[in-house]
């Protein structure tokens, strides 16, 4: 085990730099917070660089079978290096996920997210498709960063559970067409009532911005446009419950 002293060590110094989104996409890697994340993300085959514990962490044994760095810090350093009020203790240096070939399938179940901009709410929608047993997420332009600390804290470790791809909404509808699996997209305009959406097997549910949904040349291309009734007096529902409903909706139907 190497141990910091120092805020002027090197390696301290550069991983507090993987707060900012150039730096983690500079080198391919991002922060990890507590044990709950670092257990996911080596249950699931991750690569940690480096694990940094608070003096007097007890590590689990098992963890130390991993190939990575471990290091110690005082509790003044770990507040530096951590983004929530209250430091869990431990750190990790993860390598950003490797990107599948295979993209679309037939049948598949896949969620589009177009320019949702809140890392929380992109954190919660990510966990939701997870708990939803999605084939995948597409992640397309204006959206926030998949390895935000914010973001990557909101998925609870489902980031490492599914396919997660930053990718072009236009050339991923084009596959699911090619594949013959119906796009939905979220909608107030011209819009079918979920309770009315038909039976499918596979789906591709495109939802949107938290102010403007989601952008109507998308909405043009799909096979269908949904909508969820609200029943009291609110004009409209924060995108990851809306996106929760219909998740489930959808698999219901199934």
């Amino acid at each position: 085990m190497k141990h910091i002293e120092s805020d002027s060590n090197a390696s301290l110094k550069q991983w507090k730099k993987l707060h900012t989104r150039k730096e983690r996409e500079k080198t391919g890697t991002f922060l990890l917070e507590g044990p709950h994340l670092i257990e996911e993300a080596i249950s699931f085959g991750a690569k940690l660089q480096h694990v940094i514990i608070e003096e007097n962490f007890n590590i689990k044994e098992e963890w130390l079978k991993e190939k990575f760095t471990l290091w110690s810090v005082p509790a003044k350093l770990m507040k530096q290096l951590s983004e929530t009020e209250k430091p869990q203790g431990i750190i990790a240096v993860c390598e950003m996920m490797e990107q599948p070939e295979e993209r679309i399938k037939r049948n598949g179940r896949y969620l589009l997210i177009d320019g949702v901009q809140d890392p929380g709410n992109l954190g919660t929608i990510i966990r939701t498709a997870d708990s939803a047993g999605l084939d995948g997420v597409f992640l397309g332009e204006g959206t926030a960063d998949l390895y935000n600390g914010k973001t990557v804290r909101s998925t609870q470790g489902s980031l490492f559970h599914l396919p997660i791809i930053k990718a072009d909404l236009k050339e991923i509808i084009t596959e699911c067409k090619a594949e013959d699996v119906p796009v939905i997209s979220t909608s107030l305009q011209e819009a079918v009532d979920m309770r009315e959406l038909p039976e499918m097997n596979g789906f591709a549910l495109i939802v949107g911005n938290e102010g403007q949904g989601v952008q109507e040349m998308f909405q043009e291309e799909s096979s269908i446009n949904v909508k969820i009734p609200i029943f009291g007096q609110a004009e409209s529902l924060n995108v990851s419950v809306a996106t929760g409903i219909l998740l489930y909706e959808l698999q219901r139907k199934r």
